[in-house]
């Protein structure tokens, strides 16, 4: 199917503002776009592809919001998000699905600063790296005012048991993160133009958008959609288990894209996972995968830390696992 013309309520300059999609209206026109070009309902889709989002939220795609991917340039996640947009309008007959995830925290979760304080009862700052040693060295430890309402009365055995555990498995260090994607906030909706891209998607090809949550678990990190960085606790216990649903997404699927933020972190870390699962079923499957490499950025924190080069080379060994690595403008020229 011929690439399309991008619709005209689409805008490129609101891509990184907040603003309210008028659904009635988007309907309307979704339905008249489709009669105009002869948009067939994903279900008479004989190539079956997939566009899987991660974590485009305010919360990391806005610059005034508490997590902001800007990468190198600054601007990172809203000129990838224009190029997202771009690229469902474009590529609208091609899409049978498109499935989004959605970090989601509360307040009171391992990452966010009110789980540490130090002797003083202090919290740490954002982006302040918790290791086994700053805990052994009585740098942080557990707030006790949470043990009840977490149900957590060993907590500092926990976060030692945690940290260790990170290392061990060559994982980030413990990072807390400003509080972010608040479940029921504004932060954790889906950035408003994607929002209307995939809504517009869901009505001219009659496909709803299917979402995934990830991170609600208090005790454990999830940048990965496929699960939790610890999925056992001190003691043996079930913090958290793995999600088989992007595994059976790319058996299901002809094609799988993927794009969304950050490219250092919850994108890598959910492809690594991803690649990981497909190795104990079908390596060859990896080659059904294609990550669009110009609609994700890492995170940069400027003078503070600059994840680029990690992302990058996770992508390289992606693309040498069998993914496709491309622009999302050269997609459809691939065989």
């Amino acid at each position: 199917m011929a690439t399309l013309p991008l619709p005209p309520h689409f805008e490129a300059a609101q891509v990184g503002q907040i603003w309210r999609v008028p659904y009635e209206a988007r309907a309307a026109q979704a339905r008249q776009w489709a009669a105009q070009h002869a948009l067939p309902p994903a279900a008479e889709d004989t190539h079956k592809t997939a566009l899987v989002l991660i974590d485009v939220q305010n919360t990391f795609c806005l610059p005034d919001f508490e997590l902001f991917v800007g990468g190198r340039t600054g601007t990172g996640a809203v000129d990838d998000n224009v190029r997202l947009c771009e690229f469902i309008y474009r590529h609208l007959g091609q899409l049978t699905s498109i499935i989004a995830t959605l970090d989601t925290h509360t307040a009171m979760q391992i990452f966010h600063a009110v789980f540490l304080v130090d002797d003083d009862g202090k919290h740490p700052g954002p982006m302040t790296m918790v290791t086994s040693d700053d805990l052994r060295a009585g740098k942080w430890h557990f707030n006790p005012a949470l043990a009840e309402s977490l149900n957590l009365p060993h907590g500092a055995q926990h976060l030692a048991y945690y940290t260790t555990q990170l290392e061990a498995r060559e994982k980030y260090a413990l990072t807390i993160w400003p509080y972010h994607a608040m479940l029921g906030g504004l932060g954790h909706a889906l950035v408003p133009a994607v929002e209307e891209a995939l809504f517009f998607h869901s009505l001219a090809r009659y496909s709803p958008t299917q979402f995934i949550l990830k991170g609600q678990n208090p005790l454990t990190e999830a940048y990965s959609a496929v699960g939790p960085e610890i999925t056992q606790g001190a003691e043996g216990q079930t913090l958290a288990t793995r999600s088989k649903k992007l595994l059976e997404i790319v058996q299901t699927y002809d094609t799988v894209l993927i794009a969304g933020q950050a490219k250092s972190h919850c994108v890598a870390w959910t492809v690594s996972d991803l690649l990981d699962d497909l190795g104990t079923i079908d390596p060859t499957l990896a080659q059904k995968i294609t990550l669009l490499e110009d609609c994700t950025s890492p995170v940069v924190v400027p003078g503070v830390v600059d994840f680029t080069d990690a992302a990058d080379a996770a992508y390289a060994r992606f693309a040498e696992a069998g993914m496709r690595v491309v622009k999302a403008s050269d997609w459809e020229a691939l065989p």
